[in-house]
């Protein structure tokens, strides 16, 4: 019989995976990079970058963890033996990645049982690596976070993102107009990683988004969760595709209820 590692076991083949997809990623970025493929929408991109990445982090868990199973973003689906999962986006951000912008990421984390143990987080290009462990606390650069103390609703800052599918980013765009007037004010930062991350990090006081895949929030949310903050999809519902939202405690309830009522679930 399989034993069960312990998260802590889990977690530096995470980091060393991280590390050296980030690394590979922002020091192998050629001059010309450009569309491999596209997913969703003609703008909903995928770079040769993306596909190697993910390469390079499914061969060093297959040699590290081979009893493992994989569900990777760009198409890598490993069925294991262990009962642990991996869930990769080896670039969550691609576009800012091909423009040049800084706010990209890769994401790794395991699960067991569908509870996620650990979590990681590399933003190369602001030298930030977060992790976290079920009930081990959240972490970046080695430094214990905190979620912020929860303002009043209109004084959070409030960061989502938009779908590619053009009728459902101009319903996400309506949901935006209507939440603006009822909080401090929404940034849009391209990742939904680094969201997340920047959320237990204090940096927001709270996140939302329509149409999220496990690979996009997995490592995310529990760095949101163990660094205090609740996470949630609609009211009584947990994250889901159809909404995810993760806040510091106070303001994730009247958050909900706002895009619930906006109708921030559906198209």
């Amino acid at each position: 019989m399989t034993s069960h590692p312990l998260p802590d076991e889990l977690l530096e083949p995470a980091l060393e995976a991280a590390r050296r997809a980030g690394a590979l990623l922002r020091d192998g970025r050629p001059a010309d990079l450009g569309v491999r493929a596209t997913k969703s929408s003609p703008i909903d991109v995928v770079t040769e970058m993306d596909i190697a990445a993910e390469k390079l982090i499914a061969g060093f868990l297959a040699e590290h963890r081979p009893d493992d199973g994989l569900l990777g973003e760009e198409g890598g689906v490993t069925e294991g033996v262990s009962g642990v999962r991996w869930v990769v986006d080896p670039l969550d951000g691609t576009v800012n990645y091909l423009y040049g912008l800084p706010t990209w990421a890769v994401s790794i984390a395991a699960e067991r049982d569908g509870e996620t143990l650990v979590g990681v987080v590399v933003v190369p290009m602001r030298d930030e690596t977060f992790h976290a462990v079920l009930g081990g606390g959240a972490f970046l650069n080695g430094r214990p976070l905190r979620c912020r103390p929860a303002p009043p609703l209109d004084q959070a800052l409030v960061s989502t993102g938009f779908n590619y599918v053009a009728e459902v980013r101009a319903h996400q765009a309506d949901v935006a107009q209507r939440l603006i007037p009822r909080v401090r004010d929404i940034r849009r930062g391209g990742s939904a990683a680094v969201d997340l991350a920047d959320v237990a990090a204090g940096r927001l006081d709270g996140y939302y988004e329509r149409g999220l895949h496990p690979w996009d929030l997995a490592a995310g949310a529990l760095l949101a969760r163990e660094a205090g903050a609740l996470t949630g999809g609609r009211p009584g519902s947990p994250p889901s595709r159809e909404l995810t939202v993760a806040a510091s405690p106070g303001v994730l309830e009247p958050l909900q209820e706002l895009l619930e009522e906006f109708g921030a679930w559906h198209d």
